[in-house]
């Protein structure tokens, strides 16, 4: 038995945006998958484990009931625009399917409403697009169908996993715009699942970071950044590209690899790629607990956390020794 997701509790309100923040790797589209209920079916959600959409349990839900509540409750949508969308049906043939199984709607009513969706996601000659295949579209246009599709019968929760991956940095811009502004128009909840801080800064409002199946660090998105407090967070913010850095400044990339989930070490799954990573890191596993003076609003999972005196004492000792408690190799450099 492999948990590729462990001990996740997650809530969001309606008309607010939490992102999900991870390497690729850390559990976060099985997370969207298993809310979804759409998880490969030699997968299982353990006994005990909840999810509640508008205070209905879906985790028991066989197919044929979760299928019911896809599109009307939730939604979802995928990273690559490219195989989200049936290449041998028409956009309009995909729009009225999913508009006609929802909602009592003729097939005339339901091609009116899916230009309606395709003008409201910014798809411009809406009419003329409806009868041409996926391929006929741009990427960027592909993913405005496929977040049209999502929002056709008006969701209660729209899970974006990961929606800019395949798209450039000037369509990135205009998709996570568009769906701040469908959520703001909908009040619908929205989960944003990105593997970078920089998509989810300013356009979230809880920011939570899953490594290894996961949450390490849980705190509004302002807070986060103004006081990050798990290693794994620091270097994914260390990670980011800085338009203020010389010319040629070699970007700081976290050292390692993540954790293989089939057999775990023991002890913290981080531990080995953490320069703050003492002997205790490497035979407790640390529990996600609320960070002091944070009033339950920031919670982390880490024995030395950053800007604390045990993660600073943490750090001056593996410095002085050269080394990690795990072996990782301390350059003074890029200890701040």
């Amino acid at each position: 038995m492999v948990r590729a997701v462990d001990g996740v509790d997650l809530t969001v309100a309606a008309g607010t945006t939490l992102g999900v923040v991870g390497e690729s790797g850390s559990g976060k589209s099985v997370l969207a998958r298993a809310v979804m209920n759409i998880l490969p079916r030699n997968s299982t959600v353990r006994p005990g484990s909840r999810i509640e959409i508008g205070g209905r349990d879906t985790a028991d839900l066989d197919r044929a009931e979760a299928r019911a509540l896809w599109g009307s409750r939730i939604a979802m949508v995928f990273q690559d625009p490219m195989t989200s969308l049936t290449p041998v049906l028409t956009v309009g043939a995909q729009l009225t399917e999913t508009l006609r199984r929802h909602l009592p709607l003729s097939r005339a009513e339901a091609a009116r409403r899916g230009e309606e969706l395709l003008i409201s996601v910014g798809i411009p000659d809406a009419r003329k697009r409806l009868r041409q295949y996926p391929h006929n579209l741009s990427g960027g246009m592909r993913q405005r169908v496929v977040i049209a599709l999502a929002l056709a019968c008006s969701p209660r929760l729209l899970i974006a996993d990961e929606p800019t991956t395949a798209l450039d940095v000037t369509v990135q811009h205009q998709i996570l715009t568009l769906l701040a502004r469908l959520q703001q128009e909908n009040e619908m909840a929205m989960v944003l699942i990105t593997h970078d801080l920089g998509v989810v800064a300013g356009r979230t409002d809880e920011i939570a970071v899953m490594y290894a199946g996961r949450i390490v660090e849980q705190a509004p998105t302002e807070e986060l950044f103004r006081a990050t407090r798990h290693p794994y967070t620091q270097a994914l913010l260390r990670s980011i590209p800085r338009l203020a850095a010389p010319s040629h400044t070699r970007l700081e990339a976290i050292p390692g690899r993540p954790p293989t989930i089939i057999d775990p070490p023991p002890g913290c799954a981080f531990a080995p790629r953490c320069r703050y990573a003492r002997p205790r890191c490497l035979s407790e596993t640390p529990q996600l607990i609320e960070a002091p003076n944070s009033g339950g609003r920031h919670r982390l999972a880490c024995f030395h956390p950053v800007g604390t005196p045990e993660g600073d004492e943490a750090q001056t000792t593996n410095l002085a020794a050269g080394v990690s408690a795990a072996g990782l190799p301390m350059d003074s450099r890029s200890v701040h």
